[in-house]
């Protein structure tokens, strides 16, 4: 790729030994790498500061005119992030907001790290390549790069339900990236340095699965040549991460809610109770409240895991965060030396219109694909998969365009939505001569069938949702988004 490499290199200016090493640990482990220096006096001996992307500074006096004597005297002078720890800072606001790009507190979260390292690579000087929402660690953050009003509401509500004890259940489709939330939420909790331990419930057998999270004596059942411990034992102390919760058989969803309830367990094979201090993080692709009805879910299982619920975004309803996501990507691709590659205006235009229906699984495949196919090249949209390049399209909306169109129908000739001319449902809608609002028709169309749904359910958003074939949630959002009052429920 063209320019300057993005930099990981960040300084830490802290005489509190301690203080420092924690940040150095936080940044680490986001894939940073972090250099600390004990005093100020220190940075006056190196050499170029262009490697960095910003230097973490704790307050001590005369700070302000130290930074700006810095400021003047480096030319590439990284961006300065003000650590204010716990004591109370002696300048003022103004000064703050003059020299530094944010303030950094001693109780330090996710959300505020990210932000201010954002911030910090868009205003450093030094830094060229295009500024992305954190370069952590792929693996676990990638999903949560964006811009889009949903990313952020995501991460605000990491950072709310982190440091508390409340179980959280995730709801979104395969490959939003409810583990990177579920990772997220463990490690900015105070748990963090007890074990994180994921198991997914959907790919074990349902036979096996109780001796997967409880464990075994030896000899409890066949093949138990020895005890084992479960997973509820190996996550002691940390956190537990039951992917795909939905896919659990009832039975053993009997015995999960014993554990959340008593907050102790038994091995299979034996009578000997088990205290469980564990935290419980759940996901699932699948619509818990169908599940109920049909009878494969647990109502009351249901409640106690749905304290704090988080709803991943498809990333068909946040494209803006394409760009975002491509270039994050593209960077872990550089770092782990596979190669890369760069996407035209056309070609990014087309993933911005893809459906996605693998989510940023999806699209990190493909980018490893291009990297494979491309090596340090350029991505057209000609390049794409079949299903993503314009091309495919335009043909079939040349085929469309051959056909007759049939005459306007509606009593009146018009459509009742927009205002637009009415078509019967066979034949594609035809652009008025005097052009259209794309955005405000589709806009109407979506809210006028909201509305129908709603009122043909009298009122029930379940019922609603499943007309419109959309999760219940979804549908919530979208009401308070174009303020959709439901009708009364007939009782």
């Amino acid at each position: 790729m063209s320019g300057k490499k993005e930099t990981r290199k960040i300084l830490i200016l802290d005489q509190d030994a301690d203080s420092a090493q924690r940040l150095s640990h936080q940044l680490e482990f986001i894939e940073y790498e972090p250099r600390t220096l004990s005093s100020p006096e220190l940075l006056e001996s190196m050499g170029d500061l262009s490697d960095y992307s910003s230097i973490l500074v704790a307050n001590f006096h005369g700070i302000v005119a130290w930074a700006e004597k810095l400021r003047s005297s480096r030319e590439n002078c990284p961006p300065l992030v003000l650590l204010l720890g716990n004591q109370p800072a002696d300048i003022s606001q103004e000064e703050i907001d003059n020299n530094f790009v944010g303030c950094l507190k001693s109780d330090i979260r996710y959300g505020t790290l990210s932000d201010i390292l954002h911030r910090s690579k868009v205003r450093g000087s030094a830094n060229t390549a295009p500024a992305k929402e954190g370069t952590q660690n792929p693996e676990l953050f990638r999903s949560l790069v964006g811009n889009s009003r949903s990313v952020q509401r995501v991460r605000k509500m990491i950072d709310q339900v982190a440091p508390t004890e409340a179980t959280v259940l995730i709801l979104g489709e395969s490959g939003t990236g409810k583990e990177v939330v579920a990772r997220n939420i463990h490690y900015y909790s105070n748990r963090r340095n007890k074990p994180f331990v994921p198991i997914n419930c959907g790919a074990i057998p349902g036979e096996l699965l109780e001796s997967e999270l409880f464990g075994h004596e030896k000899g409890s059942f066949t093949g138990a040549v020895g005890a084992r411990q479960g997973r509820f034992e190996l996550a002691e102390g940390g956190t537990i991460f039951l992917d795909e919760i939905g896919d659990m058989p009832l039975t053993m969803q009997v015995k999960l809610l014993r554990v959340i309830q008593e907050r102790s367990f038994e091995r299979v094979g034996s009578n000997k109770s088990i205290k469980s201090d564990v935290r419980i993080v759940a996901a699932t692709h699948r619509d818990l409240e169908t599940l109920i009805e049909d009878g494969r879910f647990r109502e009351d299982l249901y409640y106690r895991l749905n304290v704090f619920p988080i709803e991943m975004p498809p990333l068909s309803s946040r494209a803006e965060d394409l760009p975002l996501l491509v270039n994050e990507l593209i960077t872990r691709l550089e770092h782990e030396k596979k190669s890369s590659v760069r996407l035209t205006p056309a070609a990014m235009m087309a993933l911005c219109n893809y459906d996605w229906p693998g989510n940023v699984r999806e699209l990190a495949n493909l980018m490893e694909r291009m990297t494979i196919l491309h090596p340090y090249g350029v991505v057209d949209a000609a390049d794409l998969p079949p299903k993503m390049a314009p091309h495919g399209r335009a043909l079939n909306e040349s085929r469309e365009e051959s056909e007759p169109a049939a005459p306007a129908t509606g009593a009146n000739g018009m459509s009742m939505v927009s205002g637009m001319p009415a078509v019967p449902l066979n034949n594609k809608p035809r652009l008025p001569r005097e052009g259209i609002d794309l955005k405000q028709h589709l806009t109407d169309i979506e809210i006028s069938l909201i509305e129908q749904a709603l009122d043909e359910c009298s009122g029930v958003v379940a019922h609603a949702a499943n007309r419109l074939k959309i999760r219940r949630t979804t549908l919530v959002e979208k009401m308070r988004k174009y303020n959709i009052q439901r009708p009364e429920e007939v009782s």
